[in-house]
C-alpha cells in the first residue's frame, strides 16, 4: 500500500514545506481506515476522493466558481445516494462518472433525467453520464506527454 500523499499536489505541498503528519509517520490509507474505524470516526470507509481541482482537463484555468459548480454537482449525485462519483468540469459541459457498481440505476431512464436535470439547473449547459462509469484519472486519457 502507498502512503497518504504520492501525487503531483503532494509533492508540490512538499516542496513549499507543508506538513502532512501522517505521511510524515509513513501510514498507509488502510492503516489510517483501520485507526480511524477503531477511532470510531464515521467516515473511516468513504471513498477516495481526490482535489476538486482534478475534475478540470490540463491546461484548463481552475478558479472558485468552478470549483464551487463541482462541489454542487457531485453533493446532487450524493444526494442520489452514489457514494462513488465525480463531475469532469468541461466548461458548460459535466461529464458524470458514477462508480460501476451503482452505473446501472443512474442510467435508469427516470434517475439519469432526474440527475441532468438537477446539474443542469447548477448552470451546466449540457451533462452526459459517461456510461463507462467512474475511472480514475479518467481526464488523463488522450493526454501526450512531451519530453521538455
Amino acid at each position: 500500500m502507498t502512503a497518504v500523499t504520492t501525487g503531483p499536489g503532494a509533492q508540490a505541498a512538499r516542496e513549499f514545506g507543508v506538513r502532512s503528519p501522517l505521511d510524515d509517520v509513513n501510514l498507509t490509507k488502510a492503516e489510517i481506515r483501520e485507526l480511524s474505524h477503531r477511532a470510531g470516526l464515521p467516515t473511516w470507509d468513504e471513498p477516495a476522493s481526490a482535489c476538486l481541482s482534478s475534475r478540470i482537463p490540463y491546461n484548463s484555468e481552475v478558479t472558485g466558481e468552478k470549483l464551487r459548480m463541482i462541489e454542487r454537482a457531485e453533493r446532487v449525485l450524493r444526494g442520489f445516494g452514489f457514494r462513488v462519483c465525480r463531475v469532469r468540469h468541461h466548461d458548460d459541459l459535466a461529464r458524470v462518472e458514477i462508480g460501476v457498481e451503482e452505473l446501472s440505476r443512474a442510467l435508469e431512464p427516470d434517475i439519469s433525467a432526474r440527475i441532468v436535470g438537477a446539474i443542469q439547473a447548477l448552470g451546466y449547459r449540457q451533462v452526459t453520464i459517461d456510461p463507462r462509469g467512474y475511472r480514475m484519472g479518467s481526464l488523463n486519457e488522450g493526454v501526450v506527454l512531451r519530453p521538455a
